[in-house]
């Protein structure tokens, strides 16, 4: 990466709380932070046959700038962009980022 110029992407990571809702406990999905600069690379797509329907997804690699808060982030929160929600798979240190910027594996269903 080379400096800000690629970041031209919003990303809004969100975080989950349990929420008892008066019949058990419920996750409830809500923002996390303000929005983060980002840049998305488009791995791969792919459809799958389950149970009589087809489900497509999109695997995606988000590069973000290393901060306090980014590094705070783990896979069992999620992130929205482009009108999608991202589950994240995994997130590690940008091999050219040198401490700067986080690499985010995430993948998100793209059949609605």
């Amino acid at each position: 990466m080379s400096g800000a110029a690629k970041l031209d992407r919003r990303v809004q990571f969100q975080r989950f709380t349990l929420v008892d809702d008066g019949f058990g406990m419920t996750e409830v999905w809500a923002d996390h932070g303000s929005p983060v600069s980002a840049s998305r690379t488009d791995v791969s797509d792919m459809e799958k046959a389950t149970a009589g329907s087809i489900e497509a997804s999109l695997l995606s690699r988000f590069v973000v700038r290393s901060t306090g808060f980014t590094r705070d982030l783990d896979p069992k929160d999620r992130l929205t962009q482009g009108g999608l929600t991202w589950n994240i798979l995994g997130i590690k240190e940008a091999k050219d980022g040198r401490h700067r910027f986080l690499e985010i594996t995430a993948r998100a269903r793209t059949d609605g």
